[in-house]
Parts: C-alpha cells; structure tokens; sequence
C-alpha cells in the first residue's frame, strides 16, 4: 500500500529530544518534498517545518528554529524531525505529508499532498 508512516513519538519532560521518522511504503520519496504537520488540541493544523528533495532546502516555523531540524535519508526513503528542547506547547500529534510540488514555498494545505501519514503524538509534560 502506498503511504508513508510516521514513529518515534511519545512522552517527553520539558527540555527533552524526541526524533520523528516518516517512513515511505512502496513508493520512493525521493522525489517528494516532505513538511512535518502539528495539530494540538482545539488548534489549527500548523506546518512545522518542510524539507526540499535534498537537505540543502529547508524551513521551519518560527517557533521551533534553532530547537528542530529536519533531514532525510533517501536511502532509507525516510525523513526525520530531530526536536529539541522540547516545550509544552510542542504537544500535539505530528503528521508528514509528502508532495510533488516542488517549487514555491513548501504548501500549506492538506489538498496539495498526495500522501499523509496517520500522525504519531508527541507529549511534553512534566
């Protein structure tokens, strides 16, 4: 089945590191952009950071800069969201979405991916 799945989530004390992965099945990401999505509780869907179809583009919201980075490892057809630092207002679940749209900004909403993941939750919390 074509998809892509996310892991690595869980519960994490303020101050602490989580990595998220986003894995592509049957299909090769490679020629996919990919952005990390964040919902939290009662919230908008927030775009958190987005990488190119190779790791020398890169973006990310402002309120994570400096604390997550983003990369991929197109041999492993996976893409990764190193966090760090991580606050309370960083919970909420984390989805990745891949697209082919390839120039621009990296979209921001849902119709412009053909492929989203099922979310993995993130909880900061002490």
């Amino acid at each position: 089945q074509l998809r892509v799945v996310e892991s690595g989530g869980g519960l994490v004390h303020p101050g602490g590191s989580l990595r998220l992965s986003c894995a592509a099945s049957e299909f090769s990401l490679v020629f996919y952009r990919v952005t990390w999505f964040r919902q939290a509780p009662g919230k908008d869907l927030e775009g958190v950071s987005c990488i190119g179809l190779s790791d020398t583009m890169t973006n990310y919201t402002d309120s994570v800069r400096d604390r997550f980075t983003i990369s991929r490892d197109n041999a492993k057809n996976t893409v990764y969201l190193q966090m760090n630092n991580l606050t309370p207002e960083d919970t909420a679940v984390y989805y990745c979405a891949a697209t082919r749209s390839l120039t621009g900004t990296c979209p921001s909403t849902r119709d412009r991916y053909k492929f989203w993941g099922q979310g993995t939750q993130v909880t900061v919390s002490s």
